[in-house]
């Protein structure tokens, strides 16, 4: 259980980091700064989900 903890904080600054390399601004209206960063926390939270949850079908 501990280490499931480890992997959730670690893949989600993993995919903020690695989402901060795509321009999500292009995609969105002008003037939505906020509402484009808020769209790289909520998919950094689901890639962190998701690789969590395959990490941990190997090790258990």
């Amino acid at each position: 259980m501990k280490i499931e903890i480890y992997l959730y904080v670690f893949f989600t600054l993993l995919s903020v980091y690695m989402l901060n390399g795509v321009n999500f601004n292009l995609i969105m209206k002008k003037g939505k700064n906020i509402e484009a960063k808020v769209l790289v926390l909520a998919l950094s939270f689901c890639f962190s989900y998701l690789l969590t949850n395959f990490v941990m079908a190997f090790i258990a």
